[in-house]
């Protein structure tokens, strides 16, 4: 059996990435394909959903790049989308005013009473027209739309020349569309927003080479609010989701390290060397991780148990360090955030190198916990950047112990003011996407707490939270991972 030097292993971890700057292009060493993925990042999945952190932006920044393209094209073989398709940003995090309006342009042309299905098809044109064309040329996306407006049938005419053009030409145009959550402050003006896009994207679907693809948070996506226009179901009966079961997290953990500083000691550790295929990306190698070992759990659990030890203590009754940590960093729905699961690790790593430094695995069980403690605050500060009014109605119940009846929460709120401020803020807009049902009051938000996944109601009616936020807000369960001080 190969083993590898624990402190090698140790300094492996310490080096996995904290995590990517948005909208830039990711590293080379982190574009790893999870089956779900691949299905998703297809062209004609025009609609993409994912949790906060389940790799949404990620994508729409690689896919911009020609050479983790051409990976997408020897991954899957049946996929339209290859190096030479022309990607554009319709909508993304990073600042581009002639490629798309900023959030107070958008708001602006939509508040004066502009469909916001023509303002996005005005950016389509502003990708698919040629740079001599008059929308090219305009200024302004006011000027632009109001070019769109005023000439419906020379624009069609585009939209057909281009579309024969590509055709002839063999090739793709694929327009992005991400970070819809910054484009209102409001359910109502996103909905809107987001109802307009894909409207205008549903147009393109006629065309043989015209493609668009939107990433959406799993929260913005409600059929009712956003799919109540004819043929929505055509584009949501093709939507895929970005997902993280335990062997694919698993999977880009050895993906990270096969390539990273250490990768021919951990290639040689996790598999046979005529197992992994390679490539060049960016003149630089790329490995990568035999789906043989993605697929055997029952092989993963081995490996990584080498590198963490059998049990979360001193013997098997606190559970295996495998299964263990994904579920300690799980919501209620089971979703883990690939970015949570590493920063668990990375921590982990660096704990055990200053407390442990003697012991005989590269992760000591004591650092494992400790590391989820830290990817909870992360996931805790991800949460209140998104809803501002979650941390307003949790930080109240610190020090609580769950499972508990949802009367005790209600005292905390009432006793604490948690609920007033948070109604008297949303009711003057000084809550960015307040909860949908604050009027309703506290059961309003019970029920929006737990369709964002950070409480569940269990069967006998008590509440419960997972550890991926009951930590981070301070709250104990018997038995269960500390809560941060």
């Amino acid at each position: 059996m190969t083993t590898i030097p624990v402190k090698t292993a140790r300094e492996a971890f310490r080096a996995l990435p904290e995590g990517t700057s948005e909208g830039e292009a990711p590293s080379p060493d982190l574009v790893y394909f999870p089956r779900s993925h691949l299905k998703a990042l297809d062209p004609d999945r025009q609609l993409v959903t994912g949790m906060r952190g389940a790799g949404k932006t990620f994508w729409w920044s690689a896919l911009q790049e020609e050479a983790v393209r051409e990976l997408v094209g020897q991954e899957e073989n049946h996929s339209t989308l290859r190096a030479d398709t022309e990607v554009r940003a319709g909508f993304g995090t990073r600042p581009a005013l002639n490629d798309y309006p900023d959030k107070d342009t958008l708001l602006s042309l939509i508040d004066g009473g502009l469909d916001p299905r023509l303002l996005w098809r005005t950016v389509q044109v502003r990708h698919i027209a040629p740079a001599e064309h008059p929308v090219a040329r305009v200024g302004s996306w006011a000027a632009r739309v109001e070019y769109v407006l005023k000439k419906p049938e020379a624009i069609a005419q585009l939209f057909e020349e281009r579309d024969r053009e590509l055709v002839s030409q063999d090739r793709y145009v694929l327009i992005l569309f991400d970070a819809l959550d910054r484009c209102a402050d409001d359910w109502k003006s996103m909905s809107r927003v987001i109802r307009g896009l894909l409207q205008s994207v549903l147009d393109l679907r006629p065309y043989r080479r015209l493609r668009a693809k939107v990433f959406l948070r799993s929260d913005q996506f409600s059929e009712s609010e956003i799919g109540d226009f004819p043929d929505a179901s055509k584009l949501l009966s093709s939507s895929a989701e970005l997902n993280w079961p335990r062997p694919e997290l698993y999977g880009l953990l050895w993906h990270v390290l096969a390539n990273g500083k250490y990768g021919e000691s951990f290639r040689a550790f996790l598999g046979r060397a005529g197992e992994w295929d390679s490539a060049k990306v960016k003149q630089l190698p790329l490995f990568f991780v035999p789906r043989r070992l993605v697929l055997d759990e029952d092989y993963q659990r081995t490996k990584f148990h080498q590198l963490a030890g059998e049990w979360m203590g001193r013997d098997p009754r606190r559970g295996f360090p495998y299964g263990w940590i994904p579920g300690r960093l799980a919501d209620t729905a089971g979703r883990v955030s690939p970015r949570s699961f590493l920063e668990a690790l990375r921590t982990a790593a660096e704990d055990t190198r200053d407390r442990y430094p003697e012991y005989p695995c590269a992760l000591h069980y004591e650092s494992l916990k400790r590391g989820v403690q830290e990817a909870s605050k992360i996931r805790v500060r991800e949460t209140q950047e998104d809803y501002p009014w979650v941390h307003r109605v949790l930080e109240p119940l610190r020090g609580m112990v769950v499972p508990c009846d949802f009367n005790e929460i209600r005292e905390r709120w009432s006793a604490e003011g948690g609920m007033r401020r948070l109604i008297e803020g949303g009711a003057q807009g000084e809550v960015k996407l307040p909860p949908r049902h604050f009027d309703e009051g506290e059961e309003g938000v019970r029920r929006d707490l737990e369709a964002l996944q950070v409480i569940q109601r269990m069967r006998d009616g008590r509440v419960n939270m997972p550890d991926v936020f009951r930590v981070g807000y301070g709250l104990g369960r018997k038995g269960g991972v500390k809560p941060t001080q």
